[in-house]
């Protein structure tokens, strides 16, 4: 098993940034590791993701305004959200793929991101 805990999330200024972090745990190793996200009403949707190897992959609208970073070491994976908009208000999750030949995925509780004047 893989716990996934986030932090990083709070309320922020239109145009502000924010920066989301996970830590895993349960394992030595993660295969790949990614954010999602969730507003109300709204199905959850992919941001981006990042394997061990460093490969990273976003969601067409979400790459000039956020980067995925990861520590291999440590298993964590940060999300920095820049120029923040109103529309990114939603509960960002964390998601953990341990293994490559295994779709099996984990999922953090959610870290809620507020962006309001």
């Amino acid at each position: 098993q893989v716990q996934l805990v986030e932090s990083g999330g709070g309320l922020v200024q239109p145009g502000g940034s924010l920066r989301l972090s996970c830590a895993a745990s349960g394992m030595s190793s993660i295969y790949e590791m990614g954010w999602y996200r969730q507003a109300p009403g709204k199905q959850r949707e992919f941001i981006a993701k990042v394997t061990s190897g460093g490969t990273t992959d976003y969601a067409d609208s979400m790459e000039d305004r956020f980067t995925i970073s990861r520590n291999n070491a440590k298993l964590t994976v940060d999300l920095q959200m820049n120029n923040l908009k109103p529309e990114d208000t939603a509960v960002y999750y964390c998601n953990a793929r341990p293994l490559f030949n295994n779709p099996r995925r984990f999922w953090g509780q959610g870290t809620q991101v507020t962006v309001s004047s």
